[in-house]
């Protein structure tokens, strides 16, 4: 498989286990697939979920941060729902679990990413100016799973839903995909009015 998964923290996956063997957890979870699960539940593929906060225009390996760890929670060979952990004081711990088209479309992208040819480390990437997340493919394979800048040369697949103007689960370097996404979150230069001075304050 070309996909080089690293595990995930041992306290993040514990606290995982943990939410999963807490009724209480699981009752209180906003995840009615979970809660209907008469087999067994298990977390699975995990991913670090890394943040782009900022999307600025021409910046050649914008910086990240990872904010969790993500978990696929399966049961009889199906994804019904994830986990979520964070990063504390005290470590690493269970967040919260929840469902939704991210969870299958995280699946089906990573289906794709396997069938290529080339290795790559999967991860996740929120952009929370486009209310988007993609499946990161970072070419490094040997890097930190946790820190790293998002290279020209990574690949970008944009999750459903994606935001308008952006393909679903069709893959981009992310030297193409960045300038896209900039123009998204760009609002266009308002025309001066005639007879009126210019934005720059020059005559118009």
């Amino acid at each position: 498989m070309p996909l080089h998964v690293f595990p995930a923290p041992a306290p993040a996956l514990r606290s995982v286990l943990a939410a999963l063997g807490s009724p209480t957890a699981v009752r209180e979870s906003h995840t009615p697939a979970l809660r209907s699960v008469q087999g067994s539940l298990s977390p699975e593929l995990p991913l670090p979920v890394h943040v782009l906060d900022r999307i600025v225009p021409n910046e050649a390996a914008p910086r990240t941060r990872l904010a969790g760890w993500r978990f696929l929670i399966r049961s009889g060979g199906r994804a019904v729902a994830a986990a979520d952990t964070m990063l504390t004081a005290d470590g690493w711990t269970f967040s919260h679990f929840f469902e939704g088209p991210y969870i299958t479309s995280t699946e089906l992208a990573v289906r794709q990413a396997e069938s290529t040819a080339t290795p790559y480390q999967p991860r996740l990437l929120s952009v929370p100016e486009l209310y988007m997340f993609t499946l990161w493919l970072h070419h490094d394979i040997e890097a930190d799973a946790g820190s790293g800048a998002l290279a020209p040369t990574d690949v970008l697949v944009p999750l459903a839903p994606a935001p308008p103007g952006i393909t679903a689960h069709r893959p981009h370097r992310a030297a193409d995909l960045l300038p896209v996404m900039t123009l998204r979150v760009t609002p266009a230069p308002l025309p001066d009015a005639p007879g009126l001075p210019g934005l720059l304050g020059s005559p118009a």
